[in-house]
């Protein structure tokens, strides 16, 4: 976005009038996804963190467990408690926010939604539409997979209608983020190639979760960059879902994710074929107007070149792009925050739209 307008938003959104603040939960909040959910929640001006649960922090002060939150008095006050349904139905909470692994979210997702609740889900349990597909890229039967058909697939800039109205929101995955953003403006106005899309993307070791891992140690990750789960790392089920609903043909795309030695940050490269007549010109218009108006897509132009350094601590994707005019290839970068607009900040986008506040609410900081 370009700075007048980013500049101009935060101007509305601290200008805002005094919000009646909606009553939210968070269960598992001890990841790192979790933390920064709490970071957000604890100073959103639209909700009123009412309970966040972790059976390993259970009785203790958020304040106590993280530091970093030491001074808020929210934090200090507000107590981990142990996830349990039945507590999360009868309390005040109207949306719920799921940070949890995958096959253990719809546990709770489901009883919650069908005792009223809204529910954002931030693992894979519903980003799916097909229960085969999820069996096959996740190793196990789908729980509820009469519910597939009925979650939104939460990418905010694509279906903000149909995420205001939900209630279960299926929060996309960091990669597929990435990379559908940039993409699916392209492969709905038939600019590309379908069959030639190559994908290489660039994680922080945060996208692995907080959990002790010997692949995770630092120094095992620190001086050294490694590709892992080729061909077929679980988020290339939602990613050729998407793209493919957004070209409305099957689209089969090659995946290769690679660790860096940083913390947090996504760094996306996709290749692939213009279509025959197509060049630089429909690229951008397709992306500009798709995106315009749109708070956390900045488009950098052709030419551009995304940097994790300008994304990181924030919901923003930075997309840019480039015409190989000797191989007719198109060259699309991306680069997003994997905590954020990969994880907490894009669900609490989508909260933010099912609340009918603006979706930046709560997001915008520079």
């Amino acid at each position: 976005m370009e700075n007048g307008k980013r500049l101009a938003l935060g101007r509305v959104l601290r200008n805002l009038p005094a919000m009646n603040r909606t009553p939210v939960a968070v269960v598992g909040a001890s990841g790192y996804s979790g933390i920064e959910l709490l970071r957000i929640l604890l100073q959103h001006p639209g909700f009123d963190l009412m309970n966040v649960t972790s059976r390993q922090f259970a009785g203790r002060p958020v304040a106590d467990v993280f530091p970093q939150f030491g001074g808020c008095a929210a934090a200090e006050s507000l107590v981990f408690t142990t996830p349990e349904v039945g507590a999360l139905i009868a309390g005040e909470a109207e949306i719920v926010f799921l940070a949890l692994p995958h096959g253990v979210a719809a546990g709770y997702a489901l009883p919650l939604v069908e005792a009223g609740k809204r529910v954002v889900d931030l693992s894979a349990d519903f980003r799916l539409r097909d229960a085969a597909v999820y069996e096959e890229f996740y190793g196990a039967p789908h729980p509820s997979p009469e519910w597939l058909a009925q979650a939104v697939y939460g990418l905010p800039e694509v279906r903000p209608d149909e995420i205001s109205k939900a209630q279960l929101v299926a929060s996309p995955g960091c990669y597929p983020t990435s990379v559908l953003l940039p993409l699916l403006p392209l492969l709905r106005n038939g600019l590309l190639d379908t069959g030639s899309l190559v994908i290489h993307s660039m994680s922080g070791t945060s996208g692995a979760g907080r959990k002790e891992s010997l692949p995770l140690l630092f120094a095992e990750c620190n001086e050294s960059v490694r590709a892992y789960s080729v061909p077929k790392h679980r988020h290339l089920s939602e990613i050729e879902q998407e793209l493919s609903l957004a070209a409305d043909t099957a689209v089969r795309v090659t995946f290769v994710p690679h660790l860096i030695p940083v913390t947090a940050g996504i760094h996306t490269s996709t290749v692939a074929q213009l279509a025959l007549g197509i060049g630089s010109g429909e690229v951008t218009r397709a992306l500009g107007e798709a995106y315009h108006g749109k708070p956390f897509v900045r488009l950098l132009g052709e030419g551009g070149c995304p940097d994790t350094r300008h994304v990181v601590g924030g919901n923003f994707i930075d997309i840019g792009w480039s015409v190989d005019t000797r191989t007719n290839r198109l060259v699309l970068l991306s680069a997003e925050d994997n905590l954020w607009k990969g994880a907490a900040g894009q669900a609490v986008q989508s909260a933010n739209l099912m609340n009918g506040q603006p979706e930046g609410t709560g997001l915008l900081a520079w």
